[in-house]
């Protein structure tokens, strides 16, 4: 049995980085009647506040939608794991908080592709419009935003050592990574607010849920698109798991899909838009044909480098029972000290070939791996003394796709990245790893170095590199493009989010980028949804002066 209860102006599927950020700023306008529809729920685990602990929170199981990936036929049909945050805030409740926004040429790639209005100097403003900057508001940074971008504190033993050892190689170092120069290496921005992670829902939605006209339902399962005669009229979700109750809500203006790279894509099929054929196989009726749904899958291509080190210069001496509890206390009634930082230390956006116009590789240096764990002596022994290096490729050219496991809507999508299928993307690789070995082996950092675990010193022809990538290949979970902007017959939206073909009816989150940007994507997401924002209430005021002229 289906339940219906009130239309709303707007109805906002999925509270994620872009969806709390459009349903906060969709709601500053109090004649509007904006809804937020979330499948999980409000969660209040301090250990998800907690910056040091992203990567246990990332494995619990009931803040994550718990993805797996199919068989990755160029990785020795390894399956990928795809975790991705389930709760208010999604991903940005379980991500690693680096705020990166990418380089400027790639959006101005995004408006060389036709796309109006997305040219790095037309998003600029957005990101300003959210940030509270560390430092100076200038050309590049503004203050007062909603949301906090604090600089890493680096480490006093390894950060410095690695520094003068890049330098010595020849390689830039940057103060700010998103001022006029991407490249080069230095200490991270983070989204962290006086030491706690700075989620979507923090820092956009839980403000706003004071507005009367903002209404949000969580615990809600979105099912399908409602279609009539060519417009989206409402949305169907099912509160209570698989067994739960049916629901409709009336959409008296528009839709706004925001469900992520994987559930956007799932949702318009699930709704009858998208591949034809794909569709039919599962017993849906197409009520658009949009060929480009679920197609473009883009991600960043990353593996973890890993040395043995010298304790001094790892995050076991912090790992120290005694030590963390102090830590944690001082975390709790402070908001600072160690398990305020995150488990890195220094990051770096390189070129792997001098002639590149833009960075295509960002590194990321850390005092540890994902095993390290508490110890003390005599009760429990350290993990291995180790640090780590993730690289990763910001312009792969192997694509992917997102397809329907069934007609459930409980059913996971399928995910496939194929990566390393492209030679160019292996031979991305061949360049960077020698060029990290480089710095490792070069004073000072090279005398607290003691051995290289992974891919290891016998991994060093282009055959033996390609056969550890296909082992070592994951991603850096930042999928995009499943829904993309363009103007194409592979295109889902134009550059006004819109669904080619459905009218009321947007896409807002990162499955929209044509092409992925060169960095994490939190920042980039909360971007669109700023952007958004604008883009319906210009919309919006353009239909009302045409019904009254």
């Amino acid at each position: 049995m289906e339940a219906s209860s009130k239309s709303y102006d707007y109805i906002v599927v999925g509270a994620g980085s872009t969806g709390c950020t459009l349903a906060a700023r969709l709601s500053e306008d109090p004649s509007a009647e904006v809804l937020l529809v979330e499948a999980g729920k409000r969660e209040r685990d301090p250990l998800l506040s907690m910056p040091i602990a992203f990567p246990i929170v990332m494995g619990v199981k009931r803040y994550n939608w718990n993805y797996f990936g199919e068989e990755e036929p160029y990785a020795d049909n390894r399956r990928i794991r795809q975790p991705r945050g389930k709760g208010l805030g999604g991903s940005s409740l379980i991500n690693g908080m680096l705020y990166a926004r990418g380089h400027a040429r790639d959006y101005d790639e995004w408006r060389q592709l036709g796309l109006e209005g997305w040219s790095w100097q037309d998003v600029l403003p957005y990101f300003k419009r959210s940030e509270n900057h560390w430092g100076e508001a200038d050309e590049y940074h503004a203050k007062g935003g909603p949301l906090s971008v604090t600089k890493h504190i680096p480490d006093d033993q390894l950060f410095p050592r690695f520094i003068e050892a890049a330098e010595k190689q020849g390689y830039k170092t940057q103060a700010d990574h998103h001022g006029p120069d991407q490249e080069g290496w230095g200490s991270p921005d983070i989204s962290i607010h006086n030491g706690r992670r700075g989620s979507t829902s923090k820092r956009f939605l839980f403000p706003a849920m004071d507005r009367p006209n903002l209404t949000v339902i969580s615990s809600a399962h979105a099912t399908r698109i409602e279609i009539e005669d060519g417009r989206a009229v409402a949305l169907h979700y099912r509160q209570g798991g698989p067994d739960g109750t049916d629901h409709r809500v009336a959409a008296n203006r528009e839709i706004i899909l925001s469900g992520g790279t994987y559930n956007s894509p799932q949702l318009l099929m699930l709704s009858g838009i998208g591949p034809a054929d794909e569709l039919r196989e599962h017993g849906i009726a197409v009520v658009h044909e949009l060929p480009g749904v679920g197609r473009n899958l883009q991600d960043h291509p990353s593996v973890a480098m890993i040395w043995k080190a010298e304790r001094k210069v790892t995050l076991n001496p912090d790992l120290r029972l005694d030590r963390i509890a102090l830590a944690g206390l001082q975390w709790l009634l402070t908001g600072k000290g160690r398990l305020a930082n995150m488990p890195v230390t220094a990051n770096g956006f390189i070129k792997t070939r001098p002639d590149l116009e833009r960075p295509d590789a960002q590194c990321l240096l850390q005092p540890t791996t994902i095993f390290a764990r508490p110890w003390f002596p005599g009760i429990k022994k350290a993990a291995d003394d180790v640090i780590s290096m993730a690289c990763v490729l910001l312009r792969a050219e192997s694509r992917g796709w997102v397809k329907l496991r069934s007609a459930d809507p409980f059913d996971a999508p399928r995910i496939l990245n194929n990566v390393l299928k492209e030679e160019a993307d292996k031979a991305f690789f061949r360049r960077l790893i020698p060029q990290i070995r480089e710095i490792m082996a070069t004073s000072p950092l090279a005398e607290v170095i003691k051995g290289e675990l992974a891919p290891g010193p016998e991994v060093q022809s282009d055959d033996e590199i390609d056969a550890w990538l296909r082992q070592a290949t994951n991603t850096a979970l930042h999928p995009t493009s499943t829904c993309a902007m363009g103007t194409g017959p592979d295109a889902v939206c134009d550059a006004r989010l819109r669904v080619h073909g459905i009218r009321g009816l947007r896409v807002a989150d990162a499955s929209v980028m044509p092409r992925i940007v060169g960095g994490n994507t939190n920042a980039a997401a909360i971007m669109i949804g700023e952007k958004a924002a604008d883009l319906i209430r210009q919309d919006a005021e353009a239909t009302s002066t045409k019904a009254a002229a």
